[in-house]
C-alpha cells in the first residue's frame, strides 16, 4: 500500500521511503490518533500490532524526528498529546476516515478507494474537510466542547458552541449530533457546513451529554410492508428480504425519520403517496409520535 504524504519536506520523504511496511503501518496510525483522537500511547501501539515495548519506543523516536513539532508527552498520563502546531505527516481520506470510523476500526492507514470496473457505486456522500472531521472527532473522543461556525439555509453564518457525541451518516450526507448551547437542545449539524471547529474550555454539564439526548437513547420500532398500490409486492419483498410480507427495524428516534425518507417511505395514514415513487409504506404509523423530525418522512404529519 502507497501513502499520500502531506509534508513535502525532502527529508520527510527519505525517512518514510526507508520504512518498512510493517513500521509504516505504525506511524501512521500514531499519526491518525493524534490528528483524530488527539492523544496516543505506547500501550495503544503495542495493542493494536502485537509490538513490545522497545520497538513502540522506536516508533515514537522515529515518528519525532519526522515531525518533532507534532506531539508532547504528558508524563502523568504516560501519553503523547496533539500540539496546536500539528501537521499530519500522512494524508487521510475523508471517505475512508469516515467510514473506517463508523465501524469502529479507525487505524489511521487510509488512501483513496479505487473504483471498480465492474462495480460501481452510483451515488457518493459529499464528504466534510479532514481538518473540520478531526476537530470534531477530538472534541467527541474526549468530552469537550466546540466553538465553531457554521452556515445555515435559514440565518446564513453564525458562530456556535457545541458539545458533539456523534457523527452520523444518514444516506444523504454526513451529520453531527450535537447538543447546542444557544438553542438548549440537542440538533443534528451538516458536517459539510462547518467553516471553522475550535476547543472550547471549560467544562461539558452533564445534560449536555449523550445519555440526556433522548431522540438518540430512544430505540423505536420500524415496520415496513409494500406499498398497497404496487401489484406485483413480492418484488418488494425480496428486494429488502422482507419476513411474511414485512421488515421491521430497530433505530434510534434520532435516525428513524432519515431512514424513511431515504428509503421514500410512505407514511401518510391514508398512503397516498405512491405518486412520488413510494415502494414502501410504514405499517405501523403511530411510531411518529415517538419521533420529533418527522417532517423529513414522506406524508408525515
Amino acid at each position: 500500500m502507497e501513502y499520500q504524504i502531506n509534508l513535502n519536506e525532502l527529508q520527510i520523504q527519505k525517512k518514510l521511503a526507508e520504512l518498512t511496511h510493517a513500521q509504516a503501518d505504525r506511524l501512521a496510525f500514531i499519526d491518525f490518533s493524534l490528528q483524530f483522537f488527539g492523544h496516543v500511547a505506547r500501550t495503544d501501539l503495542i495493542q493494536r500490532f502485537k509490538t513490545g515495548l522497545a520497538a513502540s519506543t522506536r516508533d515514537f523516536s522515529t515518528y519525532k524526528q519526522l515531525a518533532p513539532h507534532n506531539l508532547i508527552l504528558r508524563h502523568q498520563t504516560k501519553s503523547y498529546h496533539r500540539t496546536n502546531d500539528f501537521q499530519s505527516v500522512f494524508k487521510h481520506d475523508p471517505q475512508v476516515i469516515l467510514t473506517s470510523l463508523s465501524r469502529g476500526f479507525g487505524n489511521g492507514i487510509s488512501t483513496g478507494i479505487q473504483p471498480s470496473e465492474q462495480c460501481f457505486d452510483a451515488v457518493r456522500l459529499i464528504h466534510p474537510n479532514v481538518v473540520i472531521i478531526a476537530s470534531i472527532m477530538r472534541a467527541i473522543h474526549n468530552k469537550q466542547a466546540i466553538k465553531c461556525g457554521y452556515v445555515s439555509v435559514s440565518s446564513g453564518e453564525t458562530e456556535r458552541a457545541l458539545v458533539p457525541h456523534s457523527i452520523i451518516n444518514n444516506g444523504h450526507r454526513w451529520h453531527v449530533r450535537a447538543y447546542d448551547r444557544k438553542s438548549n437542545r440537542f440538533r443534528d449539524f451538516v458536517a459539510t457546513r462547518f467553516t471553522f471547529v475550535d476547543e472550547l474550555q471549560g467544562p461539558v454539564h452533564v445534560h449536555e451529554a449523550s445519555p440526556y439526548d433522548q431522540q438518540w437513547q430512544q430505540i423505536v420500532k420500524i415496520v415496513l410492508v409494500p406499498h398497497p398500490k404496487i401489484m406485483q409486492s413480492k418484488a418488494i419483498e425480496m428486494d429488502y428480504n422482507m419476513s411474511d410480507g414485512m421488515l421491521s427495524m430497530q433505530l434510534r428516534a434520532a435516525v428513524a425519520a432519515y431512514v424513511l425518507r431515504q428509503w421514500q417511505v410512505d407514511c401518510s395514514a391514508t398512503q397516498t403517496e405512491h405518486h412520488q415513487g413510494c415502494q414502501l409504506s410504514l405499517a405501523n404509523p403511530e411510531v411518529l409520535e415517538l419521533i420529533e423530525n418527522t417532517s423529513l418522512a414522506l406524508g408525515a404529519g
